[in-house]
């Protein structure tokens, strides 16, 4: 399911020119296209996977992104996949971050698709913007008179060129295709093309096509892979062309065809994973990495025969091949991965031993999610603390270090463009950006970057892909292209000194006519369009090429800013210090032969069968005919090999038709090969300034107008010789900002001396004048001794600026695991200042210097509480202190609400949150009450509360401790009053009593319901808890009507009826249940004597007698308690509403304190409830006990 957008990952990347021309060469080894003339449901860009079309619909997360290869640095920025293209799946080289120059590994012949007109029944086609890049608002071509124009004005008559026509018959239906043209003087052209369903979001149908004459003629082995096999992609190995694979669509079967005879004959390999992405080694041609779907990383050393698990959670686009003269191993793969504490790590390993005793850890701490990058000698990646993104920086594989960008930049979002020539080019997103970034340039190792250019334009890709307009011109180092945003206008700046200084572009003095352009700087200037496009079957707004120094062809318009509508092709032959325009409408520019020569396609829906070729540079032009019959064009392929000179144009001929290859064969128009009289030289400038870069440089390039062949000898001769430093050949040193006066001084909140605090007193360091030579500057004497960094001797500083922090920024850690502390010094000796961590618990540690300290301490604490960890910083010139508290918690599993079954209005009710652990350390407690929606909070694990309604009220309280937060939700019946009465059951029950929550709840309904049954009571009425323990025994609580308390006195009286009805029928042995077949259980009245009513006034309607009963009642209770030590088990027990929910804890409400409920019965002793773990709490006139779900012991973090 691959996405028909372009060679490279749909990944935040940024695009050089020269990379199309590499992609055609040896990347596009299996580029996609998609049909524009096919009609299909949706877009022609169909999204790899459900999954990545869900998060391309959302905006990319923010953090550490790169772009592709190192060398890119075009406009078109996605984020880098691994596999290389959209989807995670192999592309070639330039497109993903790793490559064959980076180290990443050169990536298969997957490729991007050039989209198909969707033409209605007038047989005028829609475009499709995919297919161009993101255009905008464009308005569409004018129509073909330009042609006529075009020719006019150059004179031009139409020639013919010789081509042949194939259409790939049967494949009408099919709206996508996947190239391979190997290059290279090899005659060989695969074509997969396939009909993808949107409906379905896979391939039905597939054609494999092989051509051996140049694209002359195809033939099709469908017979050879498998008539039934459903092909989805084709990968080519980058250092073997003569290797080939193909993945069967996974939606059928999981398997690879692998070729080793350019596609001739296939073997067929079945696999137990699907992949969903491919990475080559650079120079191993057997080696492969494979990405499954279930995010499960693979190797194979036999090109795909045999699969060895490496790792499992590992990123998606986050695993890299070693690069050489870097990594000692070949097959080291340096991958993110989540590790089993659950956070994500930079892993190390070789491809047959990453067992995890064999992995490494580069950076000892978590990093970001999708943070890790590895480009060339660098390796990026990103760790959040603090809601702040610090970024870090490996060069050659040195130990990390911090990257420094200005104080107050304050990144949102942060790009690597490019890595080349030992130096970093960076795009930030500050703080106060939200549609731009800055450029930023560093220094060799990558840590100290400088701000280049503000505010670039940025914008989304079709792909949610974050695309920055830079564009670095191809074969001269240090000329930029960008578009900034000035006061809500885009400009178009080039820089010749990488980015120390910028000017606008000055447009052509005349127009296509010859007449003169009234366009003066600063308030009129030309402007290109620096998107790439992505799809390499078209040239893209700009394009620029190595073998051809200085040429660079560009959409764009003249005036005060950049247009989208009125736009035109310009060409520069000196390096874009001056401009000549040479189409009035949009043209798919391509270079051949070295760029000596150029083709140019018109970017039109309508149907064409003429292109332009120019050997002058594109002074003139001449129009010829490629084919005989109009064809809807959907992409072009420029040959990747040298002498050939071929180019397939793909299209159709009607909206129904089959694929048309068109083969063009240039060969014919180079009438001779050239000779030493057919060049000249060519001496780069700056706006007449020779020196760039600090040297002159003269090219030698072919004379324009000479119409022969370069042939594969051809090699651009260079003449260089250094130039005399001047003040351009400076940029500002990190800390420093450039003034109106041209001079470097300290920004507000920057120390020069700071960076003394690298070195120890006795050494040296590098002082900085405020200056530092450009990378690759090759400038000499001048003015170099005057700005270069100073040694001086390391001056003796006292500690000042001592910090604590923890690895991951937060002040809680979880009792058994490893803390890390990271101390920090603003100012200092580091290598004399002795260091001591005190932890807080006891236990402290000292060091002779900062060197032991520099990847953290750690720690383990064995309980949980808040402890003062304080750090102290000393050497002969002073000390310094810092203090961090820490929370160590230990992870809370369940939380249970004691709460009261029947509580009585208006009066004080003690609810208790029982916590397991009981050990935990600092917790926070979170109480609901009702439908309040504003908790009480409180430290501490009991609160008191009064109930002013009647009915049921809901209590909920949430426990939280660190990250971890859990609930508890209990109900209880609020009355004015109430009578319960002590339950047991015959013997037989207690044989199926399990005793665990659900069955106590289940038996309390059951009994609930043969109460109801027999009495004819309200169930509303009723409420039964049963206990936990043996003998089986339960509280029966029965409550007044529903809308009595009015009717006071009249409601007791009825209460006293249904009590006198449900006694009858307890007392003759009517109330019972069958448990299971053949097992009947009867429910007995534990003591005849009721509780009084429960009373919220201060008077009892009670008669004297009664009174005087209870009094009697009251003293035996004395008596029987002394005599035989018993536990009257309603005092402690704790009624709470078991609706719904699993609850431990039951009971009752002690009926009043002057009142006391007097019960006559065998209850358990004191021994017997310790040993059920019962925590017993008497709180006022509500006693309480709280019941463990199980006899085991509680856990407890203080037994680490």
């Amino acid at each position: 399911m691959e996405k028909g957008t372009n060679c490279f990952p749909t990944c935040h990347t940024i695009f050089l020119a020269w990379t199309w021309l590499l992609l055609l060469s040896w990347c596009c080894t299996g580029a996609e296209i998609t049909c524009r003339s096919c009609s299909s449901p949706s877009p022609s860009w169909p999204a790899s996977s459900s999954r990545l079309r869900q998060e391309q619909r959302q905006p990319p997360p923010r953090g550490l992104r790169s772009w592709p290869g190192g060398r890119a640095r075009g406009s078109a920025g996605v984020e880098p996949l691994p596999g290389g293209e959209p989807g995670g799946r192999a592309g070639p080289r330039g497109a993903p971050i790793r490559s064959a120059g980076a180290g990443g590994g050169a990536l298969g012949g997957r490729g991007p698709a050039v989209p198909r007109s969707r033409r209605s029944s007038e047989g005028r086609s829609r475009w499709v913007p995919a297919a161009e890049g993101q255009r905008g608002g464009r308005a569409q071509p004018r129509g073909p008179l330009e042609e006529g124009r075009a020719a006019r004005l150059r004179g031009a008559e139409e020639l013919r060129l010789s081509s042949t026509t194939f259409a790939l018959t049967g494949d009408a239906a099919h709206n996508q295709a996947m190239v391979h043209w190997s290059g290279h003087n090899s005659s060989v052209i695969l074509i997969l093309t396939k009909l993808f369903d949107f409906n379905l979001g896979s391939v039905t149908e597939s054609s494999l096509w092989r051509s051996t004459d140049y694209g002359t003629t195809y033939e099709k082995l469908n017979d050879k892979v498998g008539l039934k096999t459903v092909l989805s992609y084709l990968y080519v190995s980058p250092t073997n062309k003569r290797k080939i694979m193909l993945l069967s669509d996974p939606e059928i079967e999981s398997s690879i065809l692998i070729s080793s005879d350019e596609g001739a004959t296939y073997q067929k390999y079945r696999l137990n994973f699907y992949i969903q992405s491919l990475l080559f080694h650079p120079k191993q041609e057997e080696w492969i990495l494979a990405y499954s779907l279930d995010q499960k990383l693979y190797s194979s050393m036999d090109f795909g025969r045999k699969w060895q698990l490496m790792h499992e959670r590992v990123t998606p686009n986050r695993f890299y091949w070693s690069v050489a003269g870097l990594d000692k191993e070949p097959d080291l793969v340096h991958m993110e991965a989540r590790t089993a504490d659950g956070h994500t790590h930079y892993l190390t390993c070789r491809i047959q031993e990453c067992s995890e005793t064999k992995r490494s850890g580069p950076f000892s701490r978590s990093i970001d999610i999708s943070s890790l990058v590895v480009q060339d000698e660098y390796i990026f990646i990103q760790v959040t603390a603090g809601g702040r993104a610090n970024y870090y920086v490996s060069y050659r594989r040195e130990p990390f270090a911090q990257i420094k960008l200005p104080k107050y930049s304050l990144p949102k979002d942060m790009h690597i463009i490019s890595t080349d020539e030992d130096q970093v080019f960076a795009a930030v997103q500050e703080w106060n950006q939200n549609d731009t970034y800055n450029l930023y340039i560093s220094d060799t190792r990558g840590v100290y970057f400088t701000l280049a250019l503000e505010n670039v334009k940025s914008s989304r890709g079709l792909e949610g892909n974050i695309i920055i307009e830079l564009y670095e011109v191809a074969g001269i180092k240090g000329i930029f292209l960008a578009n900034r945003k000035i006061d809500d206008q885009i400009k178009t700046f080039i820089t010749y000194n990488k980015g120390r200084d910028w000017r606008l572009l000055q447009a052509p003095d005349t127009d296509l006519r010859g007449d003169p352009v009234v366009c003066h700087l600063p308030f009129c200037s030309l402007h290109l369009h620096l998107q790439l496009s992505e799809n390499p079957y078209s040239s893209g707004s700009i394009s620029s090429k190595e073998t051809v120094p200085g040429l660079l062809v560009a959409t764009g318009n003249i005036g005060s800013e950049l247009s989208y509508t009125d736009v035109g092709v310009f060409i520069s032959s000196d390096g874009g210090n001056s401009w000549r325009q040479i189409f009035e409408e949009e043209y798919n520019v391509w270079f051949l032969d070295w760029g000596g020569a150029l083709v140019a396609l018109k970017h039109t829906s309508v149907p064409i069968q003429h292109m332009w070729v120019s050997f002058d540079e594109g002074r003139s032009w001449s129009k010829y005919s490629f084919t005989s019959t109009p064809l809807f064009v959907d992409g072009s392929l420029v040959d990747p090999g040298i002498e050939t000179q071929i180019m397939t144009v793909f299209g159709h001929f009607s909206l129904r038709s089959e694929w048309q290859l068109v083969k063009v064969d240039y060969k014919s128009i180079f009438n001779r090969r050239c000779n030493k009289d057919d060049y000249q030289t060519w001496h780069l400038h700056n706006q007449g300034e020779p020196c760039v870069m600090g040297e002159r440089k003269i090219y030698k390039k072919r004379k324009p107008g000479a119409q022969c062949s370069l042939g594969r000898d051809y090699s651009q001769t260079v003449v260089s010789e250094p130039c005399v430093c001047g003040q351009g050949d400076f940029e500002c040193d990190y800390g420093y900002e450039r003034h109106s006066n041209n001079h470097c001084v300290p920004a507000f909140w920057y120390s020069p001396s700071s960076l003394s605090k690298e070195c120890s007193m006795g050494q040296s360091y590098l002082n900085s004048t405020g200056y530092r030579r450009i990378v690759s500057n090759n400038c000499t004497d001048g003015l170099r001794d005057k700005y270069m960094a100073k040694v001086e001797k390391c001056p003796g500083k006292a500690p000042r600026g001592l910090r604590i922090l923890t690895t991951d920024g937060k002040l809680v850690t979880e009792q058994g695991h490893n803390a890390t502390f990271i101390i920090l010094m603003e100012e200092g000796d580091p290598q004399r200042t002795n260091i001591q961590l005190d932890f807080g618990d006891g236990i402290a540690v000292s060091y002779a210097n900062f060197s032991p300290v520099e990847d953290g301490i750690r720690h383990v604490y064995k309980s949980a509480g808040i402890f003062q960890v304080m750090a102290y910083a000393e050497n002969s010139l002073g000390s310094d202190t810092a203090v961090l508290f820490l929370h160590v918690v230990c992870p809370v599993e369940h939380v249970q609400l004691s709460v009261p079954f029947v509580a009585i209005r208006n009066k004080d009710v003690n609810i208790t949150a029982v916590v397991w652990p009981s050990q935990a350390g600092t917790l926070t407690y979170f109480w609901w009450f009702g439908n309040s929606t504003k908790p009480l909070i409180t430290l501490e694990s009991s609160i008191s509360y009064i109930f002013t309604v009647e009915g049921m009220n809901t209590v909920t309280v949430q426990v939280a401790a660190g990250n971890t937060l859990i609930q508890d939700t209990k109900e209880i019946a609020v009355h004015e009053y109430f009578q319960s009465q002590l339950l047991s059951f015959s013997p037989n029950l207690d044989y199926h009593n399990p005793d665990i929550p659900e069955w106590r709840q289940d038996i309390g309904k059951v009994i609930k319901r043969a109460l109801a049954q027999v009495t004819g009571i309200p169930d509303e009425q009723i409420l039964v808890a049963v206990f936990p323990g043996l003998p089986t025994s339960a509280e029966l609580f029965i409550l007044p009507h529903k809308n009595t308390t009015e009717r006071r006195k009249s409601s007791e009286a009825d209460l006293e009826q249904v009590v006198e009805i449900l006694f009858n029928a307890l007392n003759q042995n009517l109330v019972q249940f069958e448990l299971k077949p053949g097992v009947e259980v009867i429910v007995y009245v534990t003591q005849l004597t009721l509780a009084p009513l429960v009373d919220s006034s201060t008077g009892h309607s009670s008669s004297a007698m009664l009174m005087l009963l209870s009094v009697v009642f009251v003293g035996l209770a004395v008596f029987l308690i002394y005599k035989f030590k018993r536990k009257i088990p309603w005092i402690n027990i704790y009624a709470q509403v078991q609706h719904d929910k699993e609850q431990e804890m039951i009971g009752s409400v002690s009926q009043s304190e002057n009142a006391p409920k007097i019960t006559l019965s065998e209850f358990t002793d004191p021994e017997e409830l310790m040993d059920k773990e019962m925590d017993t709490r008497v709180m006022g006139s509500i006693s309480t006990i709280a019941n463990s779900e199980s006899t085991k012991e509680i856990p407890n973090c203080t037994s680490v």
